[in-house]
């Protein structure tokens, strides 16, 4: 009978898990935690907030960019340290369905609306590999 695995197969196997795993770790603990809100809305600037205190910003315009819609409205949630967007006028609701956000450099984006919600603050922005 013909065998398929042998000894130095199974350590390769044991090693790349290894280093897959330690590679998993060092890349989640190089994020760094933001200290603020950044939220611009088509390009301009629409305030700037501190992560650590808790509130909800409620952002109106007019409907000149989305034709769609006869009003456009974004309204973002600061909460325990996170940020989420918790209601849009935008059809497809991908801003909404998305994860909170807390690491610098991290951020959620409202196309059809042109609203941009990002983290900033404690190193510049940088993702892990950029380091």
């Amino acid at each position: 009978m013909k065998k398929y695995l042998t000894k130095a197969d199974i350590i390769l196997f044991i090693i790349l898990i290894a280093l897959g795993i330690a590679s998993t770790i060092l890349v989640s603990h190089g994020k760094s935690t933001g200290d603020k809100v950044v939220i611009t809305q088509g390009g301009e600037l629409y305030g700037t907030y501190s992560l650590m205190e808790d509130r909800s910003i409620d952002i109106q315009s007019d409907a000149a960019h989305n034709k769609d819609a006869d009003s456009v409205y974004n309204t973002v949630v600061i909460e325990n340290g996170k940020v989420r967007m918790e209601a849009a006028s935008c059809h497809n609701q991908v801003c909404v369905r998305h994860a909170a956000i807390s690491s610098a450099g991290e951020s959620i984006i409202c196309l059809p609306n042109r609203i941009v919600v990002k983290i900033e603050g404690n190193g510049g922005g940088y993702d892990a590999v950029s380091k």
